[in-house]
């Protein structure tokens, strides 16, 4: 398959899947790959400088350096998007504003990845009519694909699953990456690859977040499949153990 090129979303079965790093990997592999590649977040959420935190954008700059990082919108609060601007008296994100803003960043890159809050169907923002608008709706207004960030352990299955129909519903094309393969993977582990959908484009061993920039930007390739940018044809074989 032809690697996504144009606006690519980019969410996950929960919140700490490991969406961010997945976005950096694919970042990074197309960047690699000499495509010019721009990573979008429009609302970053929760993030507290003063006890360390770092900013989704800030983490794909340092570990991916694609051409472009933006955030749009900026919440102090842990919540969803629309709950955080609540809470903070600030303005929710306006769908059709944050269109206009991706389409023209979209504009001067080959790739540009749109990085959601947690799951697909969370809160975004608020139509001015009042409705509640998510990465579901961004997709479809986009006509974008979307990548989805899942779990290896208990419970992936039936996330991935409802994800995936959700998209399929509204006709949103997906791909299926792990975002943190554990070092000491157990059965359940190895049952769940076997059982997740053929889509699967990827997948990232744990603590891939703290590697060395220069070598995180070397190895992702080696995490993905050519959809992605990577030169893994079947990711599901980065899980086999080694033999002694």
């Amino acid at each position: 398959m032809t690697a996504l090129t144009g606006i690519v979303l980019v969410t996950g079965t929960d919140t700490g899947v490991g969406k961010t790093i997945t976005t950096a990997a694919i970042a990074a592999a197309a960047t690699a790959s000499g495509v010019r590649t721009a990573v979008v977040k429009p609302a970053q959420t929760g993030i507290d400088p003063s006890y360390g935190e770092v900013p989704d954008m800030a983490v794909v700059a340092r570990l991916a350096a694609p051409a472009t990082t933006v955030t749009l919108a900026e919440y102090p609060d842990p919540l969803a998007p629309t709950a955080a601007a609540r809470v903070a008296g600030l303005p929710p994100l306006d769908m059709f504003a944050i269109i206009d803003q991706v389409k023209s960043i979209a504009a001067e890159h080959e790739l540009t990845l749109v990085e959601g809050a947690g799951g697909l169907l969370v809160p975004m923002g608020l139509h001015p009519g009042g409705a509640v608008w998510s990465l579901a709706d961004l997709a479809v207004a986009l006509s974008a694909p979307a990548v989805v960030v899942a779990r290896a352990g208990l419970g992936t299955l039936n996330h991935t699953a409802l994800t995936l129909e959700a998209m399929a519903r509204r006709n949103i094309a997906g791909r299926v990456v792990l975002g943190a393969w554990p070092g000491r993977p157990e059965l359940v582990h190895y049952a769940n690859l076997s059982d997740l959908p053929e889509e699967l484009d990827g997948l990232l061993p744990e603590g891939a977040g703290d590697i060395e920039p220069g070598v995180f930007r070397r190895s992702a390739p080696g995490w993905l499949s050519p959809t992605l940018y990577g030169d893994c044809d079947d990711p599901r074989t980065l899980a086999e153990p080694d033999e002694d």
